[in-house]
Parts: structure tokens; C-alpha cells; sequence
């Protein structure tokens, strides 16, 4: 059972997640590679809406997508994108990346091969790691305009779809955990977090979601 203080909790680390930015035209899409076939449809209609020529799926494998996606979560995405109707001319798929820094730099280092200019990226995520990926591409990739999207759906919604509602909660801490201690790293750009999501963060933590966190040193 999750109780009512941690959902409420986990409310306040979604929505800080979310960057409320208005998808606009750009250079190239990139869908960052993960479980969840939602980012694939998301850069599909924002494709099929004129936001950008070309996309760019990156994304190896991991614990999480080893066994459903074994052709690796680019090429999934690929495939899933052509059933959505993107000509395969649009499509690049980087193959090697195995976290949101590899999705970042690979991407760039694949376009740059191809000599194609890039000015601006829009960066399609998982909903609850909007943020994190924003902070990464501005990192490492800091010359380009970066605008962040995600399915718009609710806590609630997104629970629902994955079927496993602790798992939710877990990739949340962990993606919050992130935002606190990567900037010190290098990276990713530090990102104001407001005392309510810090302790919001904390009682989740004390509550045993933790089975995404990464040591902090």
C-alpha cells in the first residue's frame, strides 16, 4: 500500500519534473531510450506536427529493457515509429548509449558525423525525467537551444500504463536523487529545488523508494 503523504509526495516530485515548455520547431528530435515506448510515440507526433526533419532514438539496453527490448531500446523505437508512420529517411538511431550523459553525446557525435548543423534539439523523455534530461543536454551540450517534452500525462496516468505503481515511485526518488547530486559531478546544470520538493524527496526516501538511488560519492 502506498500511503496518502507518499503519494502526495510523489505528486510534488512529478510535477517538479515537468518543464512546461511549448514544443517548437528544431533542428532534430532525440528520444532518449528507456522502457517506455511512450517517448517513441511522442517524437512521432511531434514529427508528424512539422516540429523538427529528422529524429534521432538513442539507446542500448538495460536491467530494465534486457529482456523486453533485446534488439536494443533505439531500434524499438525505430520500429515503432515506422508503425506510427515516419519514413524511415527521417529516422537515426544510436545504438550504444546506457545513460542520459551516452544518449546526449552519442546523439551529437552522430550527427556530427553526418554534418548536420544542429541548433537546436527537442528532447523527448520519460515524463518524471524531464528535468534531469534537461539539466544533462545543457551540460554537455550547452552551444544548442534545448526544449523538453513527454507524454502529458497525469501521476496517476503514468502509474496506470507501467502497471506498478512502487516502481513509479522509485524511478521518481532516483530521478530526483540525481538532480541534487550530479551538478557536483559535472554532469549535469544545477537546477533550484524548491524546500517542499527537497523534503517531499526526503520523506519518500525514509519511506524505502530507493531502489533506483546511486551512490553519492
Amino acid at each position: 500500500m502506498i500511503s496518502a503523504q507518499a503519494w502526495s509526495d510523489a505528486q510534488r516530485l512529478w510535477e517538479f519534473q515537468q518543464m512546461d515548455h511549448e514544443p517548437r520547431p528544431c533542428s532534430v528530435g532525440i528520444g532518449l531510450g528507456s522502457h517506455d515506448l511512450g517517448v517513441a510515440d511522442v517524437t512521432a507526433n511531434l514529427y508528424r506536427r512539422g516540429m523538427f526533419p529528422l529524429i534521432v532514438f538513442t539507446g542500448a539496453t538495460s536491467r530494465t529493457t534486457r529482456d523486453r527490448m533485446h534488439r536494443g531500446e533505439a531500434e524499438h523505437y525505430r520500429e515503432r515509429a515506422l508503425e506510427l508512420g515516419v519514413p524511415a529517411s527521417a529516422i537515426l538511431v544510436e545504438p550504444k548509449a546506457r545513460n542520459t550523459g551516452e544518449n546526449v553525446n552519442f546523439a551529437r557525435e552522430l550527427l556530427a558525423g553526418r554534418g548536420i548543423e544542429v541548433s537546436s534539439v527537442l528532447l523527448v523523455s520519460k515524463p518524471y525525467e524531464e528535468r534531469r534530461a534537461y539539466a544533462t543536454a545543457r551540460r554537455l551540450w550547452p552551444e544548442v537551444e534545448i526544449v523538453s517534452a513527454s507524454a502529458p500525462m497525469t501521476l496517476s496516468e503514468y502509474a496506470d500504463s507501467i502497471g506498478d505503481l512502487r516502481l513509479v515511485l522509485d524511478m521518481l526518488v532516483g530521478a530526483q536523487q540525481r538532480l541534487l547530486i550530479y551538478p557536483e559531478q559535472g554532469f549535469m546544470i544545477r537546477q533550484e529545488v524548491p524546500d517542499s520538493v527537497a523534503a517531499a524527496y526526503e520523506h519518500l526516501c525514509s519511506e524505502g523508494f530507493t531502489s533506483r538511488l546511486v551512490p553519492a560519492n
